[in-house]
């Protein structure tokens, strides 16, 4: 993930809109939460499933070795694509011109579904094994992949995963594949993550910029953000359901997607769907703010930690589970 100043703009924004308080931060009056405990109870056999910590520990080791070069890339890329055939996933490769994008379809999807996407990038920056940047994501892309790939699960949406390429090198890799109209195709929103294994629980350990005159609800980094644009509130929701006390708490916040004012909020792939008008969250552990580790030589599968990341990764399949069984009332893109 690219350096993420935003998260100081998300923070003083939380105030202005009375939105920090734990772990339910959306204003009352975009969340209908009981709507979507419904959708997910509908459809038991996915609202009871759960990540498993070994597999996504298993798989943060596999790809925790630094992935600049075309070889270190590729090499990746075999690793993520080999493991979602293995889940019974159609895998294609999209070149562009500064790398290779993965996208995956499951089989008995049907292709005149509306769709959601979950996208994660796989490249690092120079000599980081990138665990938490971006191997962590990556793990749970993955871990979805297996859980979605059991049992015949009529859903109203299918699902849509990507892997994007030279995320830290400007987005390249999202951009190219936002810009490309097939893939936007009967698209209804995009989940997009970046860095969710680490957490931090002593007083201190989270981080804000010292010029801004804000004092923080909590100093320390166990919460899970989760950015959207206010147009689409429905992706943000999606990670705030009723039963309010489960972890880890989740920060939301909604934004102005095209806002010339806030440019750091939109530091990772989600943007270039922001880009082409369509509904995108951006899921995240906050990065520098609370990772020593970040862009580091010392970002490593150790220094995760293990609880967190695996109830992060169980947010998310859940919010996927609550997505794809939510009804559509529109035929347009979210």
């Amino acid at each position: 993930m690219r350096q993420k100043r935003w998260l100081a703009l998300l923070l003083v924004l939380g105030v202005v809109l009375g939105i920090l308080g734990g772990h339910r931060l959306l204003d009352d009056r975009l969340i209908a939460q009981d709507s979507m405990a419904e959708h997910v109870s509908a459809v038991p056999s996915l609202a009871l499933r759960h990540v498993d910590p070994e597999r996504l520990m298993a798989d943060v080791a596999a790809l925790s070795f630094p992935r600049v070069e075309e070889g270190d890339r590729l090499q990746a890329l075999d690793y993520l694509e080999q493991s979602l055939t293995e889940s019974g996933w159609q895998t294609q490769r999209l070149p562009f011109a500064e790398g290779v994008n993965l996208v995956a379809h499951l089989g008995s999807s049907s292709p005149g579904s509306d769709r959601l996407l979950l996208g994660a990038h796989y490249d690092t920056v120079a000599q980081s094994p990138g665990a938490d940047d971006n191997a962590s994501a990556l793990a749970v892309v993955l871990e979805v992949a297996r859980l979605l790939s059991t049992g015949n699960i009529q859903t109203e949406r299918s699902l849509t995963l990507a892997i994007f390429d030279q995320e830290e090198t400007g987005l390249l890799g999202s951009r190219a594949l936002a810009a490309d109209t097939d893939q936007l195709q009967k698209l209804q929103g995009a989940i997009i993550l970046d860095m969710v294994g680490y957490a931090c629980h002593r007083p201190g350990c989270q981080t804000y910029p010292g010029q801004l005159p804000l004092n923080p609800v909590s100093d320390r980094g166990d919460f899970l953000a989760v950015i959207g644009d206010r147009p689409h509130p429905d992706l943000v929701q999606a990670f705030a359901p009723a039963d309010s006390d489960r972890t880890p708490p989740i920060l939301s916040l909604l934004v102005p997607a095209e806002s010339t004012l806030l440019p750091d909020v939109a530091r990772s792939d989600h943007a270039a769907f922001w880009e082409q008008g369509i509904g995108a969250v951006l899921v995240t552990d906050t990065a520098n703010f609370r990772n020593p580790h970040y862009h580091q030589v010392s970002d490593r599968p150790e220094t995760l930690d293990r609880d967190f990341f695996t109830a992060s990764a169980q947010r998310v399949w859940d919010a996927i589970a609550t997505l794809m069984t939510a009804t559509s009332t529109t035929d347009e893109p979210l």
